[in-house]
C-alpha cells in the first residue's frame, strides 16, 4: 500500500529524511533518547546503503528563530545513539544548508536546523517546499508523529521528490494496518481515559470496526450515566449523555459490544492510597466517586480479552497515576500481554497515558506494538486520512 525503503535506490543518493526528534531536554541535555533510537535503524540503513542522509525534523514550537529550540544539542545526542559522526547545519534551507550538504560524501549523516525556525514549514508554502526540495535527491519520512499535519517537511516534499516510508513509519503503518484495516478478528478495542468529548471521533469510528468496545476510566462514567446509574461526585461529562446514548445506538447497530464496568472502587478523596472499597453500580454512595475498576469488571475486560485475536487500546481505565487506583488497568495490560506471549493476541497500544500506564504494569515490551505517535495515532484510530501517509500511498 506504501512505498517503502525496500524499493528506493540510495546509492549516492541525498536523502532528506523527516524524523521526530522532538524529545526532552533539561539543561541542554536530551533526557530521553527513546526517539532517536527509534528512528535510527532508518538513518543507519540509508547511510550503510551509500545515501547521504539528510535529516529534517522541528523542536519545540518556535516563533522564528530561538536558540533554546536549536536541534545541535540533538544532533549531539542522535551522534552518541548511532555511534558516528554526526554533522549540523545551522539553517534547513539557504546558503548553510546548500555547504554543508554539497560536502557530504555517501554515508554520511547532517542534521539540518530546526525547520519551524521558519514561519512558512507549518504554512506548507510552496516556495519554502521547493527551497528544501533542491537539497534532496529523495524524500524519505520516517515521522509517523507528524504525520497527521500538512506540513513543508511533512507533506509538500513528498509532492516535490521521489517519496517514501522509513521503517518507524512502515512499522506504525503495519502495525495499525493490523489492528483496523486487516485485523485478524474477532477485534476488541479498550478506550479509556477521563473525556468522551476528546474520543468522540474515536468512540464513533471504531463501533463500525471492532466486534467488542470496552470503555473504561472517567469517559465510562459519562456511559453510566447516560444510563441512569447514580455515579455520585465521580469524574463524568453529564452533558454528553446524549452522546453516549448515541453511540450505544450506533454500536448495536453495528454488532459491536459495548463493554462498561459492572463494578467499581471508590473513594471520598482523590488522592493516593486513599481509603476505597468496591461497589456494584446500584449502591455506589452520593458523595463517592468511582476511581478504577471494580473486580468483576475486570474480570469481565479479561474474559473479552481471552475471546480476542485483536486489540487496540488507548487509554487507561483507571486513575492508574494513584495507587491503588492503578490495579484495573495494571491487571488487564497483564492478561492481554499474557495472551500476546502465548501467540494467541496481537496487541497494538498508542497514546501518552497509554503508554505511561503500559510502562507502569511492566508489560510495554510483551505488546506487539506501542505507538508513541500521540495525535497521529489517534486521528489514524477515528479514521481521518494523515496528510504525510496518504502522499506515499502507491498509486
Amino acid at each position: 500500500m506504501f512505498r517503502t525503503l525496500d524499493t528506493a535506490d540510495l546509492r549516492d543518493k541525498r536523502v532528506l529524511l523527516r524524523v521526530d526528534l522532538n524529545v526532552p531536554m533539561e539543561n541542554g541535555k536530551v533526557t530521553d533518547a527513546t526517539r532517536i533510537a527509534r528512528v535510527a535503524p532508518t538513518i543507519t540503513e540509508i547511510a550503510d546503503k551509500g545515501g547521504k542522509v539528510i535529516i529534517l525534523a522541528h523542536f519545540g514550537r518556535p516563533k522564528g528563530r530561538d536558540e533554546k529550540d536549536s536541534l545541535r544539542p540533538v544532533a549531539n545526542a542522535l551522534s552518541h545513539v548511532l555511534k558516528r559522526h554526526v554533522d549540523f547545519a545551522a539553517d534547513c534551507i539557504g546558503p548553510e544548508a546548500k555547504t554543508a550538504v554539497d560536502a557530504m560524501k555517501p554515508g554520511d549523516i547532517l542534521v539540518l536546523e530546526n525547520t519551524r525556525f521558519h514561519k512558512e514549514e507549518e504554512k506548507n508554502d510552496p516556495a519554502f517546499v521547493q527551497a528544501l526540495a533542491a537539497l534532496g535527491d529523495i524524500f524519505v519520512n520516517d515521522a509517523f508523529s507528524a504525520a497527521h499535519r500538512a506540513h513543508a517537511s511533512t507533506e509538500g516534499l513528498a509532492r516535490k521528490l521521489p517519496a517514501y516510508a522509513g521503517r518507524t513509519m512502515q512499522a506504525e503503518l503495519d502495525a495499525l494496518t493490523r489492528a483496523l484495516v486487516a485485523p485478524a478478528k474477532p477485534v476488541i478495542a479498550i478506550v479509556g481515559g477521563a473525556k468522551v468529548s476528546t474520543k468522540i471521533d474515536l468512540l464513533e469510528n471504531l463501533v463500525g470496526r471492532v466486534d467488542a468496545l470496552v470503555i473504561g476510566g472517567g469517559m465510562a462514567n459519562t456511559f453510566l450515566h447516560a444510563q441512569g446509574v447514580k455515579i455520585g461526585k465521580s469524574l463524568a461529562e453529564r452533558d454528553l449523555a446524549d452522546t453516549a446514548r448515541r453511540i450505544m445506538d450506533k454500536a448495536e447497530a453495528a454488532k459491536c459490544a459495548i463493554i462498561l464496568p459492572v463494578d467499581a472502587i471508590v473513594a471520598f478523596h482523590f488522592e493516593a492510597n486513599a481509603p476505597s472499597q468496591a461497589y456494584g453500580l446500584d449502591a455506589i454512595p452520593a458523595d463517592g466517586m468511582i476511581l478504577d475498576l471494580g473486580p468483576l469488571s475486570v474480570e469481565r475486560v479479561n474474559h473479552a480479552i481471552d475471546d480476542a485475536r485483536t486489540l487496540l487500546w488507548n487509554g487507561p481505565l483507571g486513575a492508574f497515576e494513584l495507587p491503588p487506583f492503578d490495579r484495573g488497568t495494571v491487571a488487564a495490560a497483564r492478561h492481554a500481554a499474557e495472551r500476546t506471549k502465548a501467540g494467541k493476541l496481537v496487541s497494538i497500544a498508542g497514546g501518552g497515558d497509554t503508554v505511561a500506564a503500559l510502562n507502569h504494569a511492566k508489560v510495554a515490551d510483551d505488546f506487539s506494538y506501542i505507538s508513541t505517535a500521540g495525535g497521529a495515532f489517534l486521528e489514524f484510530c477515528e479514521g481521518k486520512p494523515l496528510p504525510g501517509v496518504e502522499v506515499l500511498r502507491v498509486k
